[in-house]
């Protein structure tokens, strides 16, 4: 009697928070997780009927994808909310694996995302995820050592490549360092000088890689190596974090990075704290900068058992207050372009007003569910040519091939 008399008199929210248990999956969260761990309380006791239980995921991005692949293709309603790398989406979106989340945003409000990540998670008109944070490629530079020789930060690549052969000697330091290791951060690199070229490799069905655009960019990209010798041959194996190192110990002028090594460089003790700029990627005409767009998306596994406590969730982490928040504590660069106007982001990370441009010229990745597959061709193809076994003409002629094959098999 007891009992029964004790479980009549619980409000009904307070049944429900027994039985409300939202798993979130995600990457590790970088720098110290206590910030994210305080942001998940603030939105538990703004929603007490809702328990969030964060599980950490593989470091690596492939062991992610193939953990989602695998649990999503067995139906498993095990998780509720998923963090996705920005390329996933309209696979996973394809094969039924989302919930449809267009309604959980006003057409005005959805205009405050970055317009590349929109695209991203998008498909066939509707949304399957809603961009959390943003990355995008930048150019580093010494602006220490330009000032000293009198140069502006280039524009195009040819200023790069001048001002490097004019301050290496004198330095004694590398002149331009990027990943170039056979990954996915090497197809984002060679992606920043088609696009900077006019080329592309989808241009709507049609596989359109091995344009004379294209085979002239990925050309010069070796060329930075063997020709200019401004760009050391040990970035045909580098990816993110040797590259930032190297140039985080003064020993690079120029380096494509992305936003997260400049609060690094901005530490106590950094070797080159206070003389880090800034800027654009160059292109090989003026005014055709483009940065491949990277980030992270959150979603609902469309077989989760509680998608409306799964989509308050995603409300509350991709809101105004959680993503400033974010962006405080652990650097995460906001998906949401008001943001950019915010003067307490402002004062804190003045460097955050310049990615606005940075962030609105990005551009995603060959928007297509087939893109893993697309990308485990170009890979291999663009290191190749990078480490001098095939010509551009060559390795961007097999790559054509093999993803006309892919996008034929898709249909």
């Amino acid at each position: 009697m007891v009992c029964l008399l004790c479980a009549s008199c619980v409000p009904s929210e307070q049944i429900d928070s027994k039985s409300t248990v939202l798993i979130f999956k995600h990457g590790k969260i970088a720098g110290d997780p206590e910030p994210f761990r305080q942001l998940i309380k603030r939105f538990e006791d703004e929603n007490p009927g809702i328990t969030v239980k964060d599980e950490i995921l593989p470091a690596s991005t492939d062991e992610q994808h193939q953990f989602y692949a695998i649990n999503l293709e067995g139906k498993s309603s095990d998780f509720d909310v998923i963090s996705m790398d920005v390329i996933w989406v309209q696979e996973f979106a394809r094969a039924g694996w989302l919930r449809d989340v267009s309604h959980l945003f006003q057409e005005q409000e959805s205009h405050d995302f970055f317009p590349g990540p929109m695209k991203a998670v998008t498909y066939r008109g509707r949304m399957y995820a809603v961009p959390w944070y943003i990355d995008a490629g930048l150019l580093y530079y010494r602006k220490d050592l330009l000032q000293k020789y009198g140069f502006s930060p280039p524009s195009t690549w040819n200023e790069l490549i001048s001002i490097a052969q004019h301050i290496m000697p004198k330095e004694r330091l590398y002149g331009f360092i990027w990943q170039g290791k056979q990954y996915e951060g090497l197809v984002c690199n060679v992606l920043e000088y088609f696009w900077g070229n006019g080329g592309d490799v989808l241009k709507d069905s049609e596989v359109v890689i091995d344009s004379a655009e294209n085979i002239h960019a990925l050309g010069f990209m070796r060329d930075l190596i063997v020709k200019y010798k401004i760009t050391p041959e040990l970035v045909t194996t580098a990816i993110e974090e040797p590259t930032r190192h190297m140039f985080g110990n003064g020993k690079a002028l120029f380096m494509r990075n992305w936003p997260y090594a400049w609060n690094i460089f901005e530490r106590e003790g950094s070797p080159i704290r206070g003389k880090t700029g800034v800027a654009l990627l160059p292109s090989f005409m003026p005014g055709m900068s483009s940065s491949t767009l990277g980030g992270w998306q959150l979603g609902i596994n469309r077989y989760s058992k509680h998608p409306e406590a799964a989509e308050k969730l995603i409300r509350f982490l991709t809101g105004r207050e959680a993503q400033k928040r974010l962006a405080l504590t652990i650097g995460y660069k906001p998906s949401r372009k008001s943001l950019y106007k915010d003067e307490d982001l402002l004062r804190e990370q003045p460097f955050i007003a310049g990615l606005y441009d940075v962030f609105m010229k990005a551009r995603p990745r060959p928007v297509s569910p087939y893109y893993m597959m697309i990308t485990q061709v170009m890979q291999p193809e663009f290191s190749a040519a990078l480490s001098g076994i095939k010509t551009p003409g060559q390795a961007l002629a097999s790559a054509r091939e093999q993803i006309e094959h892919i996008m034929k098999g898709g249909k």
